[in-house]
């Protein structure tokens, strides 16, 4: 669906020519004289293009009002040259963007673009979190190829009823990939049902998983194991690869004869159940050496998902921390922290060896105002000699004047009083982020 803008100019004849100059590019575009009309107009825009200085409404009040109208509404600023300071204000109460008089028609186009994407994110965030709310976290976010891909996995495997394996570092969300199998599955209305197989000692393992009947050890009433209670449904099987070698062999006859018997009887009771073992290791090498039994290997791997790290998934980290410091900044009814854009590279530079339970765990600190955004997220030596320090005081000042721009090069070179070609060299020496 092509955007609409609005352009809202006192000038008649630059309105004619900003109109012309949108529509031809292939979007639409509205004209108005005054803030008060562009105001009534019906519908609403995707992106509103205002001069500053106008008669009556100036571009001030305009924006002000869109602001508390419709606050993800994206407005770009057109000013004259003494109006800097003026635009630098605006950009405080919620403006996009500002384009200094006389500007080029090819960077304004790039600033519509940028805008129109931005406001998108921000409306697919919003989406996204209100799926995870009332889906209890099952729905998976993100937006890089990794997520997407897994998002492709399940869909195509949830229908299958096929037993899985899922393997990923410590804190990826195996369990959450679990849960969105079962939800997505022709099973999703039977129980969901998850035992951490390194949490139980040997000597609990068989009762918890295949229950008892009354009198089989002093004491003993009924009992169902969790292959029963999650007849119908899903059997989650976290940290399988720490399950005891007698459980291993019991389990595989179950899943091979789709039936168990309860510790102190005979008779097999049947199972309908789908199996989803969450590995941190990889099963299948460990199938190879018997630290895993590979006849129960095969078994379970009926389809196999490997998830990434979280490293990997590149602008996701900062729409997960987003995502995060929103939830908790509800839960304990505070204002979401402003998260700048040096932190949000900050983000992606870290190793994240805890994976999403670390970036959860910094960003309900970060909400909770016990950790500051700005704060360094990555490590590093203080420099020592006089060209490190002048490198990373210019580094600095590269972030600072990037983050000022809201990543524009071309206007941060211009700040900075340095070529762009330039500029791009230095953010690639210094590994800055863009």
């Amino acid at each position: 669906m092509t955007a609409l803008i609005h352009i809202v100019e006192d000038d008649a004849d630059h309105r004619a020519a900003l109109c012309d100059l949108i529509e031809a590019s292939g979007f639409e575009a509205r004209g108005f004289a005054s803030g008060e009309a562009a105001l009534a107009a019906r519908p609403g825009p995707d992106l509103m293009i205002t001069d500053l200085r106008m008669p009556g409404m100036d571009g001030f009040a305009l924006l002000d009002a869109v602001k508390a109208r419709a606050p993800g509404l994206p407005v770009i600023l057109i000013t004259g040259h003494g109006d800097v300071p003026h635009a630098v204000r605006a950009m405080r109460m919620g403006a996009e963007d500002f384009l200094e008089k006389p500007y080029d028609a090819a960077h304004l186009l790039a600033v519509v673009d940028r805008a129109l994407r931005a406001a998108a994110t921000r409306a697919e965030l919003g989406r996204l979190q209100s799926e995870l709310l009332r889906k209890d976290g099952s729905e998976i976010l993100g937006r890089s190829a990794a997520i997407e891909a897994l998002r492709a996995r399940i869909a195509a495997l949830a229908p299958l009823d096929l037993d899985v394996i899922i393997t990923g570092e410590t804190g990826t969300g195996k369990e959450l990939a679990a849960r969105a199998l079962h939800l997505a599955s022709p099973r999703a209305d039977g129980p969901f049902v998850a035992i951490n197989c390194a949490a139980l000692p040997d000597s609990l393992f068989e009762i918890e998983m295949f229950g008892h009947v009354a009198g089989a050890f002093p004491g003993a009433q009924d009992k169902p194991g969790k292959l029963e209670v999650a007849s119908g449904g899903t059997l989650v099987l976290d940290e399988v690869e720490a399950m005891p070698p007698a459980a291993q062999v019991k389990l595989l006859r179950a899943l091979q004869e789709r039936q168990v018997e309860r510790l102190g009887e005979n008779t097999p009771r049947p199972l309908d159940l789908r199996i989803i073992a969450l590995s941190k290791t990889d099963l299948r090498r460990l199938s190879l050496d018997d630290s895993f039994r590979p006849d129960l290997f095969y078994r379970l791997a009926g389809a196999e998902i490997a998830l990434e790290p979280l490293r990997a998934l590149g602008d996701d980290i900062a729409l997960l921390f987003t995502h995060f410091t929103g939830l908790t900044a509800r839960r304990y009814g505070r204002p979401p922290p402003e998260i700048s854009y040096q932190f949000r590279q900050q983000l992606q530079r870290r190793p994240w060896p805890g994976n999403v339970r670390e970036l959860k765990a910094l960003a309900e600190r970060v909400a909770l105002g016990l950790e500051l955004p700005d704060a360094p997220a990555v490590a590093q030596d203080a420099p020592q000699t006089l060209t490190e320090k002048v490198a990373a005081f210019e580094a600095r000042e590269i972030r600072a004047m990037l983050e000022r721009c809201r990543g524009n090069t071309e206007r941060a070179a211009q700040a900075l009083g340095i070529a762009r070609r330039t500029l791009n060299d230095k953010i690639t020496r210094y590994g800055i982020r863009v």
